[in-house]
């Protein structure tokens, strides 16, 4: 099953087709909406399923996109991929990105979008309530991901983090002393652009025109460098994670980049090596980037091949146990 970014140019994740061509060629229905959340912010909410067998679902997939990155766009080249193999895929647009409200890039709490993707995902499980249900979280998305399970305990069939942020590169982090002082530049100007770090797409996409393409997003965060409480919150979020990591119960699939440089191999495989989930694959695939999606295609159709299998022989085996046990 070919990766819809093989159609994909530079100009259009669509290729030469308009959007709604996109999806008739594909056989997805899309869904878009906005959800108020509990801060009256508007929260920008999509969903993908397949056009046929709407009673044959094998599972439902929510996905959290990472930081200055969105639902929209290339993200949604995978939620197509994924809801091809016959899942509903349901995502939303974390505050400050994409058509959601709130200030450009800035996350000064990660509660509050915690709080956003329950909001919306127990919304998608309840309306899908015979299915088995899966996390899947891209960098910053994976650690709200982790997040999520470790505060919805049971509550989840799968955990999968791709280029999950369990620990910041030290390339990424801000210099010293600027790292010490982070803190006071926080509580100062916490509004702030840490301005010697570098826009995150620059070192998370291998391949130049599909740095092209993501930049071409009507939704692109030109001002993608956090914001000194964005940094910090991000620091704090990765230390919260490896001193919890060791509850996750959950079966858990992590795709890293062996040579990404924004979110840090070693962080995820001390993750990865801590969960007590006994169902647990660790893959770190040799000379790829942040973005595995940012790969040659040949590569991305090896990486996103082993996780759609990941997540539907799961979902598979979920779903025949439940059987069984009715029967």
């Amino acid at each position: 099953m070919a990766h819809p970014i093989h159609q994909s140019t530079e100009n259009s994740p669509y290729g030469d087709l308009t959007k709604e061509e996109f999806y008739k060629k594909h056989q997805i229905l899309h869904h878009q909406s906005f959800m108020l959340n509990k801060q009256n912010m508007n929260i920008f909410t999509q969903s993908w399923r397949p056009d046929s067998k709407p009673d044959q679902l094998r599972g439902l997939v929510a996905m959290v996109h990472g930081y200055a990155s969105e639902s929209s766009w290339v993200p949604e080249l995978t939620a197509v991929a994924v809801a091809k193999a016959n899942f509903f895929v349901c995502a939303l647009d974390i505050q400050g990105h994409g058509y959601s409200d709130g200030y450009a890039g800035h996350i000064p709490d990660i509660k509050p979008i915690v709080r956003d993707c329950m909001q919306f995902f127990d919304s998608a499980r309840a309306d899908h309530p015979k299915i088995p249900a899966f996390l899947y979280g891209e960098s910053l998305g994976g650690a709200i991901a982790i997040l999520l399970c470790l505060e919805q305990k049971g509550e989840w069939s799968g955990l999968i983090l791709s280029g999950a942020m369990c620990g910041v590169s030290k390339k990424m982090k801000p210099v010293w002393p600027l790292e010490k002082l982070l803190p006071m530049a926080a509580f100062v100007a916490p509004t702030w652009r840490i301005v010697i770090t570098k826009h995150p797409v620059s070192k998370s996409y291998r391949e130049e025109w599909k740095r092209k393409l993501v930049e071409k997003s009507p939704n692109f965060l030109k001002y993608g460098k956090p914001s000194a409480a964005t940094a910090l919150e991000f620091l704090r979020v990765c230390a919260y994670i490896k001193k919890n990591c060791q509850k996750l119960e959950v079966p858990m699939l992590m795709v890293h980049g062996g040579n990404d440089t924004v979110c840090d191999p070693k962080s995820a495989m001390f993750v990865y090596e801590s969960a007590a989930t006994e169902d647990k694959t660790l893959n770190v695939y040799d000379g790829m980037w942040h973005q595995l999606i940012g790969e040659p295609n040949e590569r991305v159709e090896l990486v996103f091949g082993n996780i759609i299998s990941w997540i539907g022989e799961r979902a598979d085996k979920e779903k025949a146990n439940c059987n069984t046990s009715f029967q």
